[in-house]
């Protein structure tokens, strides 16, 4: 369960084109944009800037709790693009508020997919002309 390089979103298109057609999630610490992709797995991109905080401390100790917890919930998540942004209000949260946020984002992702799959049932496993 680690975090390869093939899990991160690092190309500036990869970004654009999230930001151009991803949909939001809002929460509380953070928000997300996601948009599915054709990758197997969910991939992740941080956005975590000098207005959340000014010293750079926090906002890696931000970025390394988002970090860990995508880790952690990757195998739950459907395959998607997801770009976590962090809210100024993250800075002054304690560990265990800010991974409790990314919890919360994490399932409303996994049954926004669910939902989805339930709505086009063609798009699952089964073959269609069955």
């Amino acid at each position: 369960m680690s975090f390869p390089r093939a899990a991160r979103l690092l190309a500036p298109g990869d970004f654009l084109a999230l930001r151009r057609s991803g949909k939001r999630l809002p929460c509380r610490f953070f928000h997300i944009e996601y948009r599915s992709t054709d990758f197997d797995t969910a991939r992740l991109g941080l956005a975590v800037s000098r207005r959340v905080s000014k010293r750079a401390v926090v906002r890696n100790k931000i970025k390394r709790q988002v970090r860990e917890s995508f880790r952690l919930s990757k195998a739950a998540l459907p395959p998607v693009d997801i770009l976590v942004i962090a809210r100024t209000t993250a800075a002054q949260q304690s560990v265990e508020d800010l991974r409790a946020d990314l919890a919360i984002l994490w399932r409303k992702l996994t049954a926004l997919n669910t939902a989805a799959l339930n709505r086009n049932p063609a798009a699952g496993t089964m073959r269609a002309d069955s």
